[in-house]
């Protein structure tokens, strides 16, 4: 699964990517602000973005929508602390594919990524153990 990792937070990208590594056949591209995350989805295909809502240059939701508007389906994750139903709101109506709030355990974001395995790919997603 080729997955774009998009926060301006090194340790939250470290933590995510860590979590990432226990899920075989993972390629993970890092973008440490949203105009880098843009240029990366504008320039590669992802089989999931996974996004922070507030970080420098465009932020989570306007990635969203340019995505959106670009006509790409590629599921979206928006980890973030922004936790108030009306902001949940938006992000869904942006296009968001589900949410994940800060902080967060590992078996949390395992959970999140079950609902976006491909079918017939095989094997879990989740690690083994």
């Amino acid at each position: 699964m080729k997955v774009l990792l998009a926060d301006d937070d090194p340790l939250c990208r470290t933590l995510v990517k860590v979590s990432l590594k226990g899920i075989e056949g993972t390629d993970v591209k890092e973008a440490e602000d949203g105009d880098q995350a843009l240029r990366l989805l504008r320039g590669s295909s992802f089989d999931l973005v996974i996004l922070d809502w507030q970080m420098p240059g465009k932020d989570g939701l306007e990635i969203v929508k340019s995505l959106r508007a670009m006509g790409s389906r590629v599921p979206v994750l928006m980890v973030t602390a922004e936790a108030a139903k009306d902001r949940v709101v938006e992000a869904i109506r942006a296009g968001v594919s589900d949410y994940l709030i800060k902080p967060f355990e590992t078996t949390a974001l395992w959970a999140k990524l079950t609902k976006f395995q491909k079918p017939g790919k095989g094997q879990p997603i989740l690690p083994a153990g």
